[in-house]
C-alpha cells in the first residue's frame, strides 16, 4: 500500500493532539497561585505529568484495571506536599479534573477537520474513554471515533491496544496510521504493521529543551503540526 494512502488514521490525544502543560500550568495557578505566586507551576505539570507515567509503567500485567483520572488525583497529593501547598480535598479532586479538559494546540481543529474529509479519524489514547470524550467535546474536536487503552485494559505501547483500535475499524494494520508526537508510541504501531506519523511539539512539556522534536527517517511522515500532515496526505 502507498504510506500516503492509508484508510484511517489513529491519533494520540494528551500532548499530541493538546496541549496540556499550558493547560494544566494554567489551572494549577488559577486552584493554587493565590498563596504561592513565585510557584514555577510548569515545572509543577511536569513532574505531575511524570509521576503518571511512573504510575501507569507500574502496573501490574494482570491487576485490575485503574483508571487515568484516579492515577492523576493519586498523584497530586505527594506533589502538594512536597511543595508545602495546603488545599482542601474539593480543590484537589476539581484540579484533577482539568486532565479532562485539555485544549486543543492551535493547529489541531483545522487540521483535522482536513483530514476527515478524506479519512476515518479515531483516538487511541492512555487516558479514560470519559477523559477523551470530556476533552473531545471541550475542544470541539471533529473525530469519527474514540478508542483508548481502556477498552483493552492495558497502556499503549502494549500491542493489544493498537490491535484493538484496528479490530474496531474493521482494517488491517497496513491501512492505518499511527499519529503521535510520542516516538515510543508510534514506533510500537509501527512493529505491529501500522503506518507511522511523527508530530512534533516542541512546546509539549513547555520548554524545547524537554521536548524530543527531531525528525527521524524511520517514520512514515514527519510533520510540525495536523496542518503539515494534512498538506503530506494531500489533504
Amino acid at each position: 500500500m502507498d504510506v500516503l494512502s492509508p484508510k484511517a488514521l489513529l491519533f494520540d490525544v494528551q500532548g499530541t493532539a493538546t496541549d496540556f502543560h499550558s493547560t494544566i500550568r494554567r489551572a494549577a495557578e488559577a486552584a493554587l497561585g493565590g498563596d504561592r505566586p513565585g510557584e514555577d507551576w510548569g515545572a509543577f505539570v511536569n513532574e505531575w505529568r511524570a509521576a503518571y507515567f511512573t504510575e501507569t509503567s507500574q502496573r501490574p500485567e494482570q491487576g485490575p484495571w485503574v483508571s487515568v483520572a484516579s492515577v492523576y488525583r493519586k498523584t497530586l497529593d505527594p506533589l502538594l506536599e512536597a511543595r508545602g501547598i495546603s488545599v482542601g480535598v474539593a480543590e484537589r479532586d476539581e484540579l484533577a479534573r482539568a486532565w479532562a479538559r485539555l485544549d486543543p494546540w492551535p493547529d489541531t481543529v483545522a487540521g483535522l477537520r482536513r483530514l476527515r474529509e478524506r479519512f476515518t479519524l479515531a483516538t487511541l489514547s492512555n487516558a479514560d474513554v470519559s477523559a477523551v470524550v470530556e476533552i473531545s467535546r471541550h475542544g470541539e474536536l471533529p473525530w469519527h471515533a474514540v478508542f483508548a487503552a481502556e477498552m483493552a485494559g492495558v497502556f499503549k505501547p502494549d500491542p493489544r491496544t493498537y490491535r484493538l483500535a484496528a479490530r474496531y475499524l474493521g482494517l488491517e494494520p497496513a491501512e492505518i496510521m499511527m499519529v503521535a508526537s510520542h516516538k515510543y508510541d508510534i514506533r510500537a504501531a509501527g512493529e505491529l504493521g501500522f503506518r507511522t506519523a511523527f508530530i512534533t511539539r516542541p512546546l509539549e512539556y513547555g520548554d524545547p529543551e524537554l521536548g524530543d522534536a527531531e525528525f527521524s527517517d524511520e517514520f512514515d511522515i514527519n510533520a510540525v503540526d495536523f496542518l503539515d500532515l494534512a498538506d503530506q496526505l494531500g489533504c
